[in-house]
């Protein structure tokens, strides 16, 4: 059997799933609004690097859908021991989401460096791709490393996958490395710098830019708390109900007041 025995999805991932569907939507619609309607009429990069980041946003949920959703649902048909051609499918969805991710983040760092280095010199437009280059390498290390370096054990035995697995190990805690490196410390960094640094340029600024500033500064927390909350509820002994809703709302407010932010017509 391809499916397991049981339903594809129970009621909570199935709402769970159907909250992310709808955030993936509102990803393109701010892609092609972002794209269409402010970067066509306007040709400034801030307005291509805004769209670009939520259509890496759309790409990456997809993956991240695919992998805690619908993926275990293959998981005879999928089994290292049984089809091997098709064991490479756990770690390649996980590393493509992570991929995606991080290439937003580099649209991000992208646009604050259009902000922060406003001069038309050569320093300037150093400073812009340094700030870009970060995530890029992060990006491509996601790529490119062992799926050995990504995996939990969890998922290891689930599919009954052969990988020689590296592990950060505290005591009997222990977590694949690259996922640790990414998860743990690299994007809890970028989740402090991101909103720190348009809170920075509303302190700097007057007016419609600093309410705009400012609620992209709380958009963007709100965003990546929502994020962030999407793992570490699985370790609380709140409803399972909760934890599917919290997370996908929280990420629709901060949506909202990421498109509040930009919609001023003095912006364009």
């Amino acid at each position: 059997m391809i499916f397991q025995d049981n339903n594809i999805l129970n009621f909570e991932q199935s709402l769970e799933s159907g909250l992310y569907f709808i955030i993936i939507g509102y990803y393109f619609l701010l892609f092609a609004f972002f794209l269409l309607m402010r970067f066509r009429l306007t040709k400034k990069e801030y307005w291509l690097f805004f769209s670009l980041l939520f259509l890496c946003f759309a790409f990456a949920r997809v993956f991240f859908i695919i992998n805690d959703f619908y993926l275990p649902q293959f998981k005879d048909f999928i089994d290292g021991t049984i089809n091997r051609s098709l064991a490479f499918l756990p770690g390649l969805t996980w590393k493509l989401a992570t991929f995606f991710s991080w290439v937003g983040i580099s649209c991000l760092m992208g646009i604050l460096g259009i902000l922060l280095f406003t001069e038309k010199d050569k320093k300037s437009l150093i400073l812009r791709i340094l700030l870009i280059i970060g995530p890029i390498i992060v990006s491509i290390m996601a790529l490119i490393l062992p799926d050995g370096y990504f995996l939990t054990q969890d998922v290891i035995s689930e599919y009954d996958l052969t990988v020689d697995s590296v592990f950060f190990t505290i005591g009997s805690w222990q977590y694949p490395i690259a996922r640790f490196l990414f998860t743990l410390i690299l994007s809890p960094i970028f989740t402090f710098i991101i909103p720190f640094l348009f809170l920075y340029l509303a302190i700097k600024t007057f007016g419609v830019l600093r309410r705009s500033y400012l609620l992209n500064s709380i958009g963007f927390l709100i965003y990546y708390t929502g994020r962030i909350l999407q793992g570490a509820l699985q370790f609380t002994t709140l409803s399972s109900m909760t934890q599917a809703l919290i997370p996908p709302f929280i990420i629709l407010l901060a949506l909202l007041l990421i498109v509040i932010a930009n919609n001023y017509e003095q912006l364009r």
